[in-house]
């Protein structure tokens, strides 16, 4: 039942903690005067966008630890719980600095979260729906987005593109979750076949390091998501193929450098659009560089109309309201990703979810590279509405949320 009066805070912590690269990050947790209690960590980036906030100060966790016991810890003890903008403004406000170099922006996203989380208790609902403000009705479902094979930052010896995407969609959520684990499965076995010798390995989002090219990688998934459709696993199940390149991770100088070619901004939109059309993308992530929001303008309007084609801008946008405006007003993209500790606040984060959908564009919720096993991320999609989840496919820190979501589906049944 809720409270006939909200709650205050009674207590504030962050802990140092490691994310699932082994990399350090932090950890947030909030307790009340009533006892409820709730905590949050916060993902880590390998590729990230150059507009993103600092994720932690100079210095590192250690820097950030110190910093929210002198600024953060004290302050909010005793506030009544409930208003979310209000509480990430004052930490905006503790920090001080327009990129989060003071506390970090893991800080201030773990403590973002974590808030959210014991707000959620104290009202005895799911974070989806108090973050949606306590709406009854039901909730909406994403289509998911996972890793199949990894290149670029996120494996070594991997393709040029970072991420070889299947997008999932079933009746039933735990359906798509199976479809694509066939698929991953199914592009192992063949590259097992194909490659009995060698060391086959994952990269960090779970995805296999293909000792394939982009275009022999690319034929790869798409075969094994058209062998997977072809066996009818789950009725209604979609299984498609999509790519993040991630290209300003191989922009030079004007030019982007692959291993098989250079090509300059019109020759790279014409690359794209002819992946797109040939291999039936559905999703396309950062197909150029991170300051060319013009270019990103006429590749939508070549391969995105009607929603053909999700033309998804991560880097382009890293989260932050400003950018996005600039995104929506030239048409640049027709989907938006989402990672709130790339603008370090869940408040900031639906700022963006509304210019996105004032626009026409949709959202995609996404992990990062280096995860925590936080199942957090499963209920932004269905508070915000979001078309996407990104999640990966394999590794506890990823099925850590679609397995949230298989919880919250069977809730609503």
């Amino acid at each position: 039942m809720t409270p006939s009066a909200p709650g205050r805070i009674s207590e504030l912590r962050l802990r140092r903690i490691f994310d699932s690269r082994g990399n350090p990050t932090v950890e947030a947790e909030i307790w009340t005067d009533r006892g409820e209690r709730a905590r949050a960590g916060a993902p880590s980036g390998a590729s990230r966008g150059v507009h993103e906030v600092m994720a932690f100060p100079e210095g590192g966790v250690e820097v950030a630890l110190e910093r929210f016991r002198a600024r953060v810890k004290d302050q909010f003890v005793g506030q009544v719980l409930g208003d979310q903008t209000a509480f990430d403004t004052a930490l905006r406000e503790a920090d001080g600095s327009p990129d989060l170099s003071t506390l970090g922006g893991n800080t201030t996203t773990a403590l973002s979260l974590a808030y959210a989380l014991v707000t959620a208790r104290a009202q005895g609902l799911p974070l989806w729906r108090s973050l949606a403000g306590g709406t009854h009705d039901p909730p909406v479902f994403p289509a998911l987005a996972g890793n199949v094979l990894n290149g670029g930052v996120h494996a070594m010896g991997g393709p040029d593109i970072q991420e070889f995407i299947v997008l999932a969609e079933a009746p039933e959520i735990s359906w798509a979750v199976e479809g694509m684990v066939a698929v991953h499965r199914e592009v192992g076995r063949r590259l097992r076949e194909r490659f009995p010798q060698a060391a086959l390995g994952r990269g960090d989002e779970g995805g296999w390091v293909s000792p394939l090219g982009n275009l022999e990688t690319l034929e790869l998934l798409v075969s094994a998501c058209q062998t997977i459709q072809d066996r009818g696993l789950r009725a209604g199940l979609s299984l498609r193929p999509g790519l993040d390149l991630a290209a300003s991770e191989f922009f030079r100088e004007g030019r982007y450098v692959y291993r098989e070619q250079t090509l300059d901004r019109e020759g790279q939109i014409g690359f794209v659009q002819e992946l797109t059309d040939r291999f039936g993308l559905v999703f396309v992530e950062d197909p150029l560089d991170q300051e060319d929001f013009e270019g990103f303008a006429q590749l939508t309007a070549q391969v995105g109309r009607g929603g053909r084609t999700w033309v998804v801008g991560d880097d382009l946008y890293t989260t932050d309201p400003g950018r996005v405006a600039r995104g929506m007003e030239m048409a640049s993209t027709n989907a938006v990703l989402l990672k709130v500790n790339q603008v370090g606040t869940l408040t900031e984060t639906r700022r963006v979810v509304e210019r996105a959908e004032a626009a026409g564009a949709w959202t995609v919720c996404s992990h990062r590279s280096g995860e925590t096993p936080d199942p957090w991320l499963a209920h932004l999609p269905l508070a915000f509405g979001s078309r996407g989840l990104k999640t990966g496919v394999l590794g506890g820190e990823r099925m850590a949320k679609l397995n949230e979501l298989v919880r919250l589906r069977s809730r609503e049944s």
